[in-house]
Protein backbone atom coordinates (compact mmCIF):
# COMPACT_ATOMS: atom_id res chain seq x y z
CA UNK A 1 0.00 0.00 0.00
CA UNK A 2 1.10 3.40 -1.13
CA UNK A 3 1.67 6.81 1.45
CA UNK A 4 2.49 8.82 -1.81
CA UNK A 5 1.89 8.67 -5.42
CA UNK A 6 3.80 11.58 -7.26
CA UNK A 7 2.97 11.52 -10.67
CA UNK A 8 4.98 13.98 -13.31
CA UNK A 9 4.96 16.51 -11.00
CA UNK A 10 6.26 19.77 -12.14
CA UNK A 11 6.70 23.26 -10.71
CA UNK A 12 7.49 26.52 -12.78
CA UNK A 13 8.46 29.89 -11.54
CA UNK A 14 8.67 33.57 -13.25
CA UNK A 15 12.05 35.26 -12.64
CA UNK A 16 11.24 38.19 -11.60
CA UNK A 17 7.82 38.50 -11.02
CA UNK A 18 6.12 40.41 -7.93
CA UNK A 19 3.43 39.70 -6.30
CA UNK A 20 0.80 42.61 -6.43
CA UNK A 21 -1.93 43.07 -3.56
CA UNK A 22 -4.61 44.66 -5.90
CA UNK A 23 -4.36 45.07 -9.62
CA UNK A 24 -5.65 48.14 -11.83
CA UNK A 25 -7.77 47.88 -14.64
CA UNK A 26 -4.54 49.38 -16.34
CA UNK A 27 -2.50 46.11 -14.60
CA UNK A 28 -4.98 44.11 -15.88
CA UNK A 29 -4.86 45.31 -19.68
CA UNK A 30 -1.36 45.94 -19.67
CA UNK A 31 -1.11 42.30 -18.52
CA UNK A 32 -3.38 40.88 -21.14
CA UNK A 33 -1.30 42.43 -24.19
CA UNK A 34 1.84 41.56 -22.72
CA UNK A 35 0.48 37.92 -22.80
CA UNK A 36 -1.02 38.49 -26.56
CA UNK A 37 2.46 39.77 -27.97
CA UNK A 38 4.57 37.36 -25.80
CA UNK A 39 7.24 35.74 -28.33
CA UNK A 40 6.44 32.34 -28.68
CA UNK A 41 8.26 29.83 -26.06
CA UNK A 42 11.71 27.75 -26.40
CA UNK A 43 11.07 24.05 -27.39
CA UNK A 44 11.60 22.96 -24.14
CA UNK A 45 8.27 24.53 -22.75
CA UNK A 46 10.73 27.21 -21.34
CA UNK A 47 11.79 30.56 -21.95
CA UNK A 48 14.27 33.53 -20.18
CA UNK A 49 11.34 34.41 -17.95
CA UNK A 50 10.59 30.83 -16.40
CA UNK A 51 12.71 28.41 -14.18
CA UNK A 52 11.23 24.67 -13.67
CA UNK A 53 12.19 23.82 -10.22
CA UNK A 54 10.63 20.43 -10.80
CA UNK A 55 9.84 18.95 -14.18
CA UNK A 56 8.46 15.01 -14.79
CA UNK A 57 8.84 14.42 -11.33
CA UNK A 58 7.32 10.42 -10.63
CA UNK A 59 7.59 8.13 -7.79
CA UNK A 60 5.80 5.94 -4.82
CA UNK A 61 6.36 5.65 -1.71
CA UNK A 62 5.13 2.70 0.20
CA UNK A 63 3.44 3.17 3.55
CA UNK A 64 6.20 3.01 6.65
CA UNK A 65 9.00 3.04 4.68
CA UNK A 66 11.67 6.39 5.25
CA UNK A 67 13.12 8.30 1.64
CA UNK A 68 15.76 9.80 1.20
CA UNK A 69 16.22 12.52 -0.91
CA UNK A 70 19.57 14.26 -1.77
CA UNK A 71 20.91 17.19 -4.38
CA UNK A 72 23.08 19.64 -5.00
CA UNK A 73 21.44 23.31 -3.50
CA UNK A 74 19.17 24.53 -6.37
CA UNK A 75 18.04 20.77 -7.27
CA UNK A 76 14.24 21.16 -6.32
CA UNK A 77 14.31 19.17 -3.21
CA UNK A 78 12.43 21.87 -0.99
CA UNK A 79 9.93 22.78 -3.96
CA UNK A 80 9.32 19.04 -3.94
CA UNK A 81 8.39 19.07 -0.14
CA UNK A 82 6.58 22.03 -0.23
CA UNK A 83 4.23 20.51 -3.06
CA UNK A 84 3.97 17.99 -1.09
CA UNK A 85 3.12 19.55 2.57
CA UNK A 86 0.47 21.47 0.30
CA UNK A 87 2.53 24.81 1.24
CA UNK A 88 2.61 25.65 -2.84
CA UNK A 89 0.49 23.98 -5.95
CA UNK A 90 2.63 22.28 -8.46
CA UNK A 91 2.32 23.70 -12.38
CA UNK A 92 1.88 20.65 -13.58
CA UNK A 93 1.12 16.24 -12.62
CA UNK A 94 -0.10 15.64 -9.17
CA UNK A 95 0.13 13.90 -5.94
CA UNK A 96 -1.92 11.09 -3.86
CA UNK A 97 -1.28 11.78 -0.37
CA UNK A 98 -2.92 9.23 2.07
CA UNK A 99 -3.13 10.41 5.36
CA UNK A 100 -1.97 13.89 7.48
CA UNK A 101 1.15 15.29 7.01
CA UNK A 102 3.54 16.92 9.42
CA UNK A 103 6.11 18.94 8.00
CA UNK A 104 8.94 20.40 9.05
CA UNK A 105 10.46 23.02 5.80
CA UNK A 106 11.93 25.44 8.03
CA UNK A 107 12.54 26.71 11.21
CA UNK A 108 9.02 27.50 13.42
CA UNK A 109 6.77 26.46 10.04
CA UNK A 110 3.34 27.01 10.75
CA UNK A 111 3.92 29.14 14.07
CA UNK A 112 2.40 32.44 15.07
CA UNK A 113 5.16 35.02 16.31
CA UNK A 114 3.11 36.52 18.76
CA UNK A 115 1.42 33.18 20.08
CA UNK A 116 3.05 31.10 23.17
CA UNK A 117 4.49 28.52 22.99
CA UNK A 118 1.75 26.58 24.28
CA UNK A 119 -0.85 27.82 22.32
CA UNK A 120 1.56 27.33 18.80
CA UNK A 121 1.31 23.32 19.82
CA UNK A 122 -2.48 23.64 20.19
CA UNK A 123 -2.20 25.15 16.78
CA UNK A 124 -0.09 23.53 14.75
CA UNK A 125 -1.94 20.49 15.80
CA UNK A 126 -5.51 21.81 14.77
CA UNK A 127 -2.77 22.48 11.43
CA UNK A 128 -2.62 18.66 11.32
CA UNK A 129 -6.57 17.63 11.90
CA UNK A 130 -6.38 16.48 15.66
CA UNK A 131 -8.74 16.78 18.26
CA UNK A 132 -8.06 18.56 21.54
CA UNK A 133 -7.56 15.41 23.38
CA UNK A 134 -5.07 14.12 21.22
CA UNK A 135 -3.05 16.55 21.77
CA UNK A 136 -3.57 16.89 25.60
CA UNK A 137 -2.40 13.60 25.55
CA UNK A 138 0.97 14.05 23.70
CA UNK A 139 1.17 17.49 25.65
CA UNK A 140 4.17 16.58 28.12
CA UNK A 141 5.92 14.55 26.25
CA UNK A 142 6.19 17.11 23.28
CA UNK A 143 7.26 20.05 25.76
CA UNK A 144 9.73 17.15 27.82
CA UNK A 145 11.79 16.42 23.72
CA UNK A 146 11.66 20.46 22.76
CA UNK A 147 13.23 21.21 26.54
CA UNK A 148 11.07 24.46 26.70
CA UNK A 149 9.16 23.95 29.95
CA UNK A 150 10.47 27.28 31.24
CA UNK A 151 9.68 29.41 27.76
CA UNK A 152 6.52 27.63 27.77
CA UNK A 153 4.19 30.69 28.14
CA UNK A 154 6.31 33.24 26.44
CA UNK A 155 5.70 34.19 22.82
CA UNK A 156 7.58 32.39 19.97
CA UNK A 157 8.89 35.68 18.59
CA UNK A 158 11.13 35.76 21.53
CA UNK A 159 12.89 32.21 20.94
CA UNK A 160 16.46 32.24 19.42
CA UNK A 161 16.59 29.68 16.06
CA UNK A 162 17.12 26.67 18.36
CA UNK A 163 14.62 26.68 20.76
CA UNK A 164 12.29 27.47 17.75
CA UNK A 165 13.44 24.10 15.62
CA UNK A 166 13.46 22.16 18.35
CA UNK A 167 9.68 22.83 19.56
CA UNK A 168 9.00 22.89 15.68
CA UNK A 169 10.54 19.54 15.59
CA UNK A 170 8.87 18.32 18.62
CA UNK A 171 5.19 18.78 17.64
CA UNK A 172 5.77 17.65 13.59
CA UNK A 173 6.93 14.12 15.31
CA UNK A 174 5.08 13.93 17.84
CA UNK A 175 1.40 14.47 16.72
CA UNK A 176 1.09 11.29 15.26
CA UNK A 177 1.19 12.44 11.02
CA UNK A 178 0.87 9.32 8.70
CA UNK A 179 3.03 10.67 6.82
CA UNK A 180 6.23 13.04 8.26
CA UNK A 181 8.24 15.44 5.57
CA UNK A 182 11.83 16.28 7.39
CA UNK A 183 13.66 19.07 5.26
CA UNK A 184 17.73 20.49 6.27
CA UNK A 185 16.32 22.45 9.05
CA UNK A 186 17.51 20.06 11.40
CA UNK A 187 20.83 21.66 10.89
CA UNK A 188 19.74 24.55 13.08
CA UNK A 189 19.94 22.86 15.92
CA UNK A 190 23.40 21.82 18.31
CA UNK A 191 24.49 17.76 17.82
CA UNK A 192 22.53 16.61 20.82
CA UNK A 193 19.65 17.80 19.57
CA UNK A 194 20.55 16.62 15.89
CA UNK A 195 21.30 13.11 17.55
CA UNK A 196 17.85 13.64 19.37
CA UNK A 197 16.24 13.63 16.24
CA UNK A 198 17.38 10.99 14.50
CA UNK A 199 16.62 8.74 16.63
CA UNK A 200 13.00 10.36 16.96
CA UNK A 201 12.31 10.07 13.00
CA UNK A 202 13.93 6.03 13.28
CA UNK A 203 11.13 5.64 16.69
CA UNK A 204 8.76 7.05 13.87
CA UNK A 205 9.55 5.16 10.82
CA UNK A 206 9.63 1.76 12.76
CA UNK A 207 5.97 2.88 14.21
CA UNK A 208 5.38 2.17 10.83
CA UNK A 209 4.38 5.94 9.70
CA UNK A 210 5.99 7.46 6.34
CA UNK A 211 9.29 9.54 6.50
CA UNK A 212 10.53 11.92 3.77
CA UNK A 213 14.36 13.09 4.97
CA UNK A 214 15.87 16.16 3.09
CA UNK A 215 19.95 16.64 4.06
CA UNK A 216 23.09 16.98 3.02
CA UNK A 217 24.73 15.18 5.60
CA UNK A 218 25.26 11.70 3.62
CA UNK A 219 25.99 9.87 7.29
CA UNK A 220 22.23 10.40 8.55
CA UNK A 221 20.59 9.80 5.09
CA UNK A 222 22.80 6.60 5.00
CA UNK A 223 21.79 5.72 8.82
CA UNK A 224 18.26 6.44 8.76
CA UNK A 225 16.80 5.30 5.12
CA UNK A 226 17.25 2.56 3.13
CA UNK A 227 15.97 3.85 -0.33
CA UNK A 228 16.60 7.94 -1.30
CA UNK A 229 16.16 9.82 -4.66
CA UNK A 230 19.19 11.91 -6.25
CA UNK A 231 17.34 15.00 -7.86
CA UNK A 232 19.42 17.13 -10.40
CA UNK A 233 17.97 19.92 -11.73
CA UNK A 234 14.92 19.51 -11.22
CA UNK A 235 14.81 15.52 -12.48
CA UNK A 236 15.00 12.47 -10.57
CA UNK A 237 18.50 11.65 -11.88
CA UNK A 238 18.66 8.26 -9.77
CA UNK A 239 16.56 6.49 -7.14
CA UNK A 240 17.95 2.87 -5.72
CA UNK A 241 19.17 1.71 -2.44
CA UNK A 242 20.60 4.41 -0.24
CA UNK A 243 24.18 2.96 -0.41
CA UNK A 244 23.93 3.49 -4.72
CA UNK A 245 22.42 6.41 -4.48
CA UNK A 246 24.83 8.41 -2.00
CA UNK A 247 27.57 7.16 -4.39
CA UNK A 248 26.02 8.36 -7.09
CA UNK A 249 25.33 11.59 -5.67
CA UNK A 250 28.92 12.54 -4.60
CA UNK A 251 30.65 10.73 -8.22
CA UNK A 252 28.28 13.46 -10.45
CA UNK A 253 28.85 16.08 -8.08
CA UNK A 254 32.51 15.73 -6.53
CA UNK A 255 35.50 17.56 -7.91
CA UNK A 256 37.80 15.50 -10.05
CA UNK A 257 41.01 17.43 -9.31
CA UNK A 258 43.43 18.84 -6.39
CA UNK A 259 42.90 22.32 -7.13
CA UNK A 260 39.73 25.04 -7.41
CA UNK A 261 39.51 28.31 -8.67
CA UNK A 262 37.30 30.98 -8.79
CA UNK A 263 36.20 32.91 -11.37
CA UNK A 264 35.28 36.16 -10.58
CA UNK A 265 31.25 35.70 -11.68
CA UNK A 266 31.33 32.30 -9.71
CA UNK A 267 31.70 34.55 -6.48
CA UNK A 268 28.47 35.64 -4.63
CA UNK A 269 27.80 39.14 -3.87
CA UNK A 270 27.20 38.29 -0.78
CA UNK A 271 31.04 37.52 -0.35
CA UNK A 272 32.32 41.00 -0.40
CA UNK A 273 35.00 42.01 0.68
CA UNK A 274 36.51 38.47 0.58
CA UNK A 275 37.28 37.34 -2.80
CA UNK A 276 38.30 33.32 -2.74
CA UNK A 277 41.13 32.99 -5.93
CA UNK A 278 41.93 28.85 -5.34
CA UNK A 279 42.08 26.09 -2.98
CA UNK A 280 44.48 23.80 -3.64
CA UNK A 281 46.03 20.16 -2.33
CA UNK A 282 49.79 19.84 -2.69
CA UNK A 283 51.88 16.88 -2.21
CA UNK A 284 55.28 16.88 -0.05
CA UNK A 285 56.83 18.37 -3.38
CA UNK A 286 54.49 21.32 -3.38
CA UNK A 287 52.89 20.28 -6.32
CA UNK A 288 49.20 20.38 -6.88
CA UNK A 289 48.02 16.81 -6.93
CA UNK A 290 44.70 14.70 -6.53
CA UNK A 291 46.36 11.60 -5.40
CA UNK A 292 49.06 11.39 -2.14
CA UNK A 293 50.44 9.06 0.06
CA UNK A 294 49.30 8.94 3.80
CA UNK A 295 52.86 8.31 4.66
CA UNK A 296 53.61 11.95 3.27
CA UNK A 297 52.48 15.21 4.71
CA UNK A 298 49.40 16.89 2.72
CA UNK A 299 49.29 20.78 2.37
CA UNK A 300 45.86 22.91 1.89
CA UNK A 301 46.33 26.29 0.92
CA UNK A 302 43.53 29.02 0.35
CA UNK A 303 44.46 31.86 -1.74
CA UNK A 304 42.18 34.86 -1.83
CA UNK A 305 41.77 38.68 -1.77
CA UNK A 306 40.19 41.22 0.35
CA UNK A 307 39.15 44.38 -1.57
CA UNK A 308 38.76 45.72 2.22
CA UNK A 309 39.60 45.37 5.76
CA UNK A 310 37.46 42.90 7.56
CA UNK A 311 38.15 42.11 11.38
CA UNK A 312 37.91 38.76 13.85
CA UNK A 313 38.38 36.90 9.99
CA UNK A 314 39.04 33.12 10.30
CA UNK A 315 39.91 31.43 6.91
CA UNK A 316 39.26 27.49 7.22
CA UNK A 317 38.79 23.96 5.82
CA UNK A 318 36.36 21.33 6.61
CA UNK A 319 37.92 17.90 5.56
CA UNK A 320 35.17 14.96 4.44
CA UNK A 321 34.79 11.56 3.56
CA UNK A 322 33.15 11.15 0.31
CA UNK A 323 30.02 9.84 2.92
CA UNK A 324 29.70 12.94 4.28
CA UNK A 325 31.83 12.05 7.10
CA UNK A 326 33.32 14.85 9.00
CA UNK A 327 37.57 13.98 9.98
CA UNK A 328 38.24 17.47 11.14
CA UNK A 329 37.67 21.49 10.97
CA UNK A 330 40.58 23.46 11.45
CA UNK A 331 41.01 27.68 11.01
CA UNK A 332 43.89 29.58 10.46
CA UNK A 333 43.34 31.44 13.07
CA UNK A 334 42.92 28.58 15.80
CA UNK A 335 45.71 29.89 17.89
CA UNK A 336 44.96 32.66 19.94
CA UNK A 337 48.46 34.09 19.19
CA UNK A 338 47.86 34.29 15.53
CA UNK A 339 44.09 35.54 16.30
CA UNK A 340 45.36 38.16 17.85
CA UNK A 341 48.14 38.54 15.56
CA UNK A 342 45.52 39.13 12.57
CA UNK A 343 42.55 40.15 14.32
CA UNK A 344 42.85 42.62 11.88
CA UNK A 345 43.12 41.53 8.73
CA UNK A 346 43.73 44.87 6.03
CA UNK A 347 43.26 44.46 2.31
CA UNK A 348 45.00 42.66 -0.01
CA UNK A 349 46.04 39.34 -1.19
CA UNK A 350 46.74 36.05 1.22
CA UNK A 351 47.28 32.52 1.00
CA UNK A 352 46.14 31.00 4.50
CA UNK A 353 48.12 27.39 4.39
CA UNK A 354 47.70 24.29 6.55
CA UNK A 355 49.49 20.66 6.59
CA UNK A 356 48.02 17.47 7.58
CA UNK A 357 50.61 15.63 9.10
CA UNK A 358 52.15 12.23 7.66
CA UNK A 359 50.80 8.95 9.18
CA UNK A 360 47.39 10.49 9.75
CA UNK A 361 44.97 9.74 7.20
CA UNK A 362 43.28 6.49 6.14
CA UNK A 363 43.34 5.27 2.12
CA UNK A 364 40.79 6.72 1.01
CA UNK A 365 38.80 9.48 -1.32
CA UNK A 366 38.61 13.18 0.79
CA UNK A 367 36.68 16.32 0.13
CA UNK A 368 37.96 19.58 1.10
CA UNK A 369 35.04 22.27 1.97
CA UNK A 370 36.18 25.97 2.30
CA UNK A 371 34.82 28.57 4.85
CA UNK A 372 35.70 32.21 5.40
CA UNK A 373 33.51 33.73 8.53
CA UNK A 374 33.76 35.96 11.47
CA UNK A 375 32.55 33.72 14.10
CA UNK A 376 29.09 34.35 15.27
CA UNK A 377 29.21 37.27 13.14
CA UNK A 378 28.82 36.59 9.07
CA UNK A 379 29.86 33.66 6.72
CA UNK A 380 31.71 35.26 3.87
CA UNK A 381 31.96 32.43 1.54
CA UNK A 382 31.74 28.96 2.12
CA UNK A 383 31.85 25.94 -0.86
CA UNK A 384 31.65 22.76 0.15
CA UNK A 385 33.36 19.86 -1.88
CA UNK A 386 35.31 22.24 -3.59
CA UNK A 387 38.72 20.04 -3.71
CA UNK A 388 39.51 16.19 -3.42
CA UNK A 389 42.43 13.92 -3.33
CA UNK A 390 42.76 10.26 -2.74
CA UNK A 391 44.76 8.84 -0.10
CA UNK A 392 47.38 5.86 -0.92
CA UNK A 393 47.89 3.73 2.16
CA UNK A 394 51.06 1.83 0.45
CA UNK A 395 53.57 1.74 3.64
CA UNK A 396 51.28 3.04 5.98
CA UNK A 397 51.06 0.67 9.63
CA UNK A 398 49.91 -2.47 9.32
CA UNK A 399 50.21 -2.14 5.15
CA UNK A 400 52.06 -5.52 5.20
CA UNK A 401 48.36 -7.32 6.31
CA UNK A 402 46.16 -7.01 3.17
CA UNK A 403 43.16 -6.16 5.10
CA UNK A 404 41.24 -2.78 4.50
CA UNK A 405 41.49 -0.75 7.52
CA UNK A 406 37.84 0.63 9.24
CA UNK A 407 38.20 4.62 10.13
CA UNK A 408 39.20 7.84 8.40
CA UNK A 409 42.26 7.79 10.23
CA UNK A 410 45.25 5.52 10.44
CA UNK A 411 47.93 7.03 13.27
CA UNK A 412 51.51 5.71 13.47
CA UNK A 413 51.05 5.03 17.26
CA UNK A 414 53.53 4.47 19.66
CA UNK A 415 53.38 0.98 21.13
CA UNK A 416 55.38 -1.25 23.61
CA UNK A 417 55.36 -4.85 24.13
CA UNK A 418 56.58 -5.60 27.67
CA UNK A 419 56.98 -9.25 28.83
CA UNK A 420 56.99 -10.81 32.53
CA UNK A 421 59.48 -14.44 32.11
Amino acid sequence: MFALRVHDLGKRYTLGAQINAYDTLRDVLAARLSLRHKPPAAANGDDAMHIWALRHVSFDVPQGSVLGIIGKNGAGKSTLLKILSRVTEPTEGYAEIRGRVGSLLEVGTGFHPELTGRENIYLNGAILGMRREEIDRKFDEIVDFAEIGRFLDTPVKRYSSGMYVRLAFAVAAHLEPEILVVDEVLAVGDAAFQRKCLGRMSDVAQGGRTVLFVSHNMSAILNLTREAIVLDKGRIAFRGPTPEAVDHYLSATMTRSGERVWQPEEVPAAAVPFRPLALRVKDARGRVTDAVRSVDPVAIEVEYALDAPIQGLRVGIYLLSTRGEYVFTSFDTDEQETFRRWETRPAGRYVSRCTIPADLLNAGRYLVSVNASVYNVKRYFQEDNAAAFTVDATGAPGSHWAEPRPGLVRPRLDWEIEHEA
